[in-house]
């Protein structure tokens, strides 16, 4: 009786340590975090050794989702400075110097921003990093701002979707969401 009494004891303290264990586990985000490289999936290739260019960029965001919402114009106000996805701001990587609107673009991490208009964006390029939002945005700290032709899509992208391209002259990081494309294109 004894021993069984220990057993259900001892059974009892570890459901409760394991329920103690994770109850500090967050729920999941509604805006999963994500990231794109350039080039495309390298630490996929790398771990393959399949990798023939080295690093250049890399892009962490969070992705919003759609939900059957109108998104530019009135999720999103038209003319109003945003974050570029959700929670955390956008940060892009540059794993060495770049040139962006012409103007160099030291290697190092810098956060993305962004005022969408209807028939263009206004893209960012901001030294301030680790924030959330764009609460303490400050232009003081933009290296490099470049307006950006509006492309309409003819399917809508149900969450908003980051990912570089190769270019002749290096890559293009495109931003899509609901209806919408810009493309910002980045010299190496």
């Amino acid at each position: 009786m004894i021993r069984k009494s220990i057993l259900f004891a001892l059974c009892s303290f570890g459901f409760l340590w394991l329920n103690a264990q994770t109850a500090n586990v967050p729920e999941t985000d509604k805006s999963p975090m994500d990231m794109c490289y350039y080039p495309d999936n390298y630490p996929v290739l790398k771990i393959q050794n399949k990798t023939k260019d080295a690093l250049m960029a890399r892009a962490i965001y969070s992705r919003p989702q759609r939900n059957g919402r109108k998104v530019f114009g009135e999720l999103l106000e038209y003319g109003k400075l945003w974050r570029l996805g959700a929670n955390e701001a956008t940060e892009v990587e540059f794993y060495k110097d770049t040139r962006i609107n012409g103007k160099k673009v030291p290697k190092g991490r810098y956060t993305l921003y962004a005022i969408p208009y209807e028939n263009q964006w206004t893209v960012i390029v901001n030294k301030d990093t680790d924030t959330w939002g764009a609460f303490k945005y400050d232009s003081k700290k933009d290296v490099v701002r470049m307006d950006l032709p509006v492309k309409k899509l003819t399917e809508a992208v149900e969450f908003f979707s980051m990912s570089f391209e190769k270019t002749t002259t290096g890559c293009q990081m495109n931003i899509a969401w609901d209806d919408v494309m810009v493309s910002l294109p980045i010299s190496m």
